[in-house]
């Protein structure tokens, strides 16, 4: 049997990339399988503008605040409120947002109170544009429709939160 297997009669890694060409046709095959997924099951125009969007968004000196406070999840409910305002807050480090979502619009805190622009980020649309006062005080005419995060910039710090959907 060692004997077979010397002369390359058996050879369990016959037909593999490895045997065949190594790299080269691993590559050929990916290359293959990525032309039939273009054909038939071909990327939205719209998925890859997004995706082309957020990278574009992506900045290494950016701050996720991460949400720390959600009234749809950890609010205890009020019998009789129709549309309560949906309160959230979002913390990274020392910086804490909050902000109050309602059918009006949105408004909310920088804290500590300081001066900010704000991003209102919402998909591939631009972002609307707020402004956070010395108090650190803003407020949206225009609640978010679909998925938001804001992106505050202060005098030192540029942070982002995380997306939700309203």
């Amino acid at each position: 049997m060692d004997d077979d297997l010397d002369d390359g009669a058996f050879d369990e890694h016959a037909g593999t990339a490895e045997s065949v060409g190594g790299d080269v046709d691993a590559d050929l095959l990916e290359e293959e399988l990525r032309q039939a997924a273009a054909v038939l099951d071909p990327l939205p125009p719209a998925l890859l503008q997004i995706a082309v969007d957020a990278y574009a968004l992506h900045d290494l000196d950016t701050k996720v605040a991460e949400l720390s406070f959600d009234s749809l999840v950890d609010a205890i409910p009020v019998r009789g409120a129709e549309a309560p305002p949906r309160m959230l807050t979002f913390s990274v480090g020392e910086v804490t947002v909050d902000v109050e979502v309602t059918a009006h619009g949105l408004m909310g805190q920088l804290m500590p109170p300081q001066p900010a622009r704000i991003e209102v980020l919402g998909g591939p649309q631009p972002g609307s544009s707020l402004t956070a006062d010395d108090m650190g005080r803003f407020a949206g005419a225009a609640p978010p429709s679909g998925p938001f995060a804001l992106r505050l910039r202060t005098a030192g710090d540029m942070v982002e939160t995380e997306w939700l959907r309203t």
